[in-house]
């Protein structure tokens, strides 16, 4: 059975964006399964239903976004908000295991808002729903978990590396006359190379596949 990443965009989301200023607390009993930590589904992000109203998450996705306190480096987390009136205006609730691994600490300031991206790993029987579609296809969003939503499948690549073309036929790879991206960034005008790429036609060879989703 193959193996998919799913990444998900949402071109909403950049040009809706709200941005709220939270606490970010680590909680134990908020739960992070085997399945959340292999990235078969999304981790929970506990919210004020106000707060979630305010960020306007319209499909129950968003990120929290923070610094390592000892480092400064830049660390989130992208999750399915579940509403919880008992949590404060101001504050969020993670994992508390998962809070620690990536930020060393159990609560730290942070930002919450809708999310642009996020993906999930599909290996099951799922799988057989992508096999044979093409960049440009459309998919209902609900195999994912997102119910209402037409997902269009925009690209992807396979176990090394090579990307998916619009303009190459069929589940194939072959080696092709570039003179754009994806597969090739040229460097100087009119610059053009021969390079390995994938055809439009997701098979058992592509690892991620790239969608975005339907307005």
């Amino acid at each position: 059975m193959p193996d998919f990443k799913i990444v998900v965009s949402d071109p909403e989301a950049p040009k809706q964006e709200k941005i709220v200023k939270v606490k970010v607390v680590g909680d134990p009993d908020v739960p992070f399964t085997e399945r959340m930590k292999e990235k078969f589904e999304l981790p929970i992000i506990r919210i004020n239903p106000k707060t979630a109203t305010l960020i306007g998450a319209k499909h129950g996705v968003a990120t929290i976004r923070m610094r390592r306190p000892d480092t400064g480096d830049k660390i989130k987390i992208t999750g399915t908000l579940q509403l919880d009136d008992s949590i404060p205006e101001n504050e969020v609730r993670v994992n508390s295991e998962q809070l620690i691994n990536l930020a060393g600490v159990n609560e730290l300031e942070g930002e919450i808002f809708r999310a642009r991206a996020w993906q999930i790993r599909v290996n099951d029987e799922r799988t057989n729903s992508f096999i044979g579609l093409k960049i440009g296809d459309a998919i209902d969003g609900s195999i994912i978990g997102l119910k209402g939503v037409r997902l269009e499948i925009t690209g992807g690549s396979d176990n090394s590396g090579f990307p998916m073309r619009p303009d190459v036929h069929g589940p194939v790879k072959k080696k092709v006359l570039l003179s754009g991206p994806p597969g090739f960034h040229p460097r100087e005008n009119g610059e053009r190379r021969r390079k390995i790429v994938r055809g439009n036609t997701i098979s058992p060879d592509i690892v991620q596949i790239n969608t975005m989703i339907k307005y």
